[in-house]
């Protein structure tokens, strides 16, 4: 389960909490039952590229629609990169997309922009884009290259 920090309250001038606000460690909370309606009411969550999905892209019987190189780029960069790059595809009506993170310098930590792009994939800015991502198969650029499921732009939630 999910945890969720306790929502922002009014203290008072002392720095405690009103008489009627329970102080609850964090690990306590229960992102279904104990998050704001907002929260709950978010687009759904990031999966993973099934395996029949990553079947057909590694066999070739489904097309990569899109691919985005973030090699060499500084990490804002590519972070505005990856979301310009997304929307567009999107908008474009891509399926499915490549994003080309690198292995990074370090073997055992992998680089940057590796370890960031899960993060801004599962970001609230791209969950209206992103259906899910994975690793991508070895003659896609591997370890170093990320599948993109894209949402369709017709099936995008408000709100």
């Amino acid at each position: 389960m999910c945890a969720l920090p306790l929502p922002p309250h009014s203290t008072s001038p002392a720095g405690s909490r009103p008489a009627n606000i329970e102080a609850h460690p964090a690990s306590t909370l229960v992102a279904h039952r104990d998050a704001p309606p907002a929260a709950r009411a978010s687009a759904p969550p990031i999966s993973d590229i099934d395996q029949r999905t990553r079947k057909k892209l590694r066999r070739g019987r489904l097309d990569v629609d899109a691919k985005l190189d973030l090699h060499g780029m500084r990490q804002s960069e590519a972070h505005h990169a990856l979301i310009q790059f997304l929307r567009h595809a999107q908008a474009d009506g891509a399926k499915v997309a490549i994003v080309v993170t690198g292995k990074g310098q370090s073997s055992d930590t992998g680089g940057v922009l590796r370890r960031m792009a899960p993060l801004w994939l599962q970001s609230p800015t791209l969950r209206d884009v992103v259906v899910g991502f994975g690793e991508a198969s070895r003659n896609h650029g591997g370890e170093g290259a990320l599948y993109v499921r894209i949402r369709r732009a017709d099936r995008v939630t408000k709100g």
